[in-house]
């Protein structure tokens, strides 16, 4: 599955971005989907997960209540919405696909190239 993020920038303090996702597959449906999470010097780090349906989410402590994860299948199409946006969210973002809702990056079979996200103060 190919995957082609999107919406990426340079935000403040505080303010919101929303990152789009979207696959290039039949089958997006059936697919459980991911954000993650790279900065400069560390370690590729979860973000965020959302199962199949959108019925089940996972989200990292750093971000759970600012973020929200959410998919639109008829778009075949996986969000990020940021919100109250802090210096250390800076990374760049992948999308990622896989069978299973799990925090672990080995568990993802696809991934996109990702979308730089600077938060500035």
């Amino acid at each position: 599955v190919q995957l082609i993020e999107s919406g990426g920038g340079l935000v403040q303090v505080g303010g919101s971005l929303r990152l789009s996702c979207a696959a290039s597959t039949q089958t997006f449906s059936s697919y459980d989907m991911a954000w993650f999470r790279q900065a400069p010097g560390r370690e590729r780090e979860f973000v965020a997960a959302i199962n199949w349906s959108g019925g089940s989410t996972l989200y990292a402590d750093s971000v759970k209540g600012r973020f929200t994860i959410s998919r639109d299948n008829r778009k075949d199409t996986v969000y990020l919405q940021m919100d109250r946006l802090k210096p250390e969210d800076t990374a760049v973002y992948l999308c990622a696909a896989g069978t299973a809702l799990t925090r672990a990056a080995e568990e993802y079979d696809g991934w996109g190239q990702g979308t730089q996200v600077t938060v500035s103060s």
